[in-house]
């Protein structure tokens, strides 16, 4: 199986375009635009697999396919003080920690 299967696609509907559209997560600036899904899936993964190959040729740095990247399951957001200061006392109210209460938040939203 070749790299470029691991990379993360997705077809979406265009409204503006009326067509579906295909896209890949790793390269944010390609798209392919067909009157299907499966021809727009095709379509992007052709543009993908090409442009792999041209950065391959010229010793260009590939990205790494989200789907095999290591997460530590840790990252840093900032928010407005206001808003720490209400999550503080949210967490403390219902007896956790404030990183639990943001984890189990961000859980609902997906």
């Amino acid at each position: 199986m070749m790299k470029n299967d691991y990379f993360t696609y997705r077809v979406t509907w265009s409204v503006e375009d009326n067509e579906y559209v295909g896209l890949c997560s790793e390269f944010p600036g390609l798209s392919w635009l067909a009157s299907n899904q499966n021809a727009a899936l095709t379509g992007i993964r052709q543009v993908v697999s090409d442009v792999v190959e041209d950065m391959r040729t010229n010793g260009e740095d590939i990205p790494e396919p989200l789907a095999t990247k290591n997460y530590s399951g840790r990252f840093i957001v900032r928010i407005p003080p206001e808003l720490h200061k209400e999550l503080v006392f949210e967490a403390q109210e219902a007896g956790i920690s404030l990183n639990r209460l943001a984890s189990d938040k961000l859980g609902r939203i997906h």
